[in-house]
């Protein structure tokens, strides 16, 4: 993996360069082909993922009804977060939608990485801070609208118990 290719995504940008010497070695691919399940919901949380290309849909499923879908990603999204914040278990599912590639990064190795290195791990976490707020703003939205177009479907009250 060139340090060139992974500086580009947002979590890493401001990184020196021996700083992304350090982090290339943790760094491996993934390719992932349509409608695959990379990780589903309550899966011990191991890896960050950062989508190189193709497309990534995040569902949750609440205990009383089906999937829902709360975020597509694209390339330049991060998810899989939940292994590098000391979450044991992912919070939501993820799907490749369509054949697509990410880097992967063992969430303890980055971790321990942040330890070792505090002046790398200080860009890193501030970086990974402000997508994990983008993403949950982005979910927040998302899962508005479901409740809105619910809303919508059910029509008005009658008002009349059932």
């Amino acid at each position: 993996m060139l340090k060139g290719e992974i500086d580009s995504f947002c979590i890493f940008q401001g990184l020196n360069n021996d700083q992304l010497e350090l982090l290339a070695p943790l760094v491996s691919v993934s390719a992932f082909a349509a409608d695959t399940v990379i990780f589903t919901q309550g899966d011990h949380a191991t890896t960050l993922y950062l989508v190189i290309s193709g497309q990534v849909e995040i569902r949750f499923k609440p205990y009383d009804g089906p999937p829902l879908t709360v975020s597509r990603l694209h390339a330049g999204d991060v998810f899989g977060w939940s292994s590098t914040i000391g979450r044991d278990l992912y919070t939501s599912s993820a799907i490749s939608v369509t054949e697509s590639q990410e880097y992967c990064i063992n969430g303890l190795e980055l971790h321990a990485l942040c330890e070792q290195h505090p002046d790398a791990g200080v860009v890193i976490l501030e970086k990974l801070a402000s997508a994990i707020a983008e993403n949950l703003e982005a979910t927040h939205t998302g899962i508005m609208n479901i409740l809105s177009q619910g809303m919508e479907l059910g029509g008005p009250s009658s008002g009349k118990a059932t």
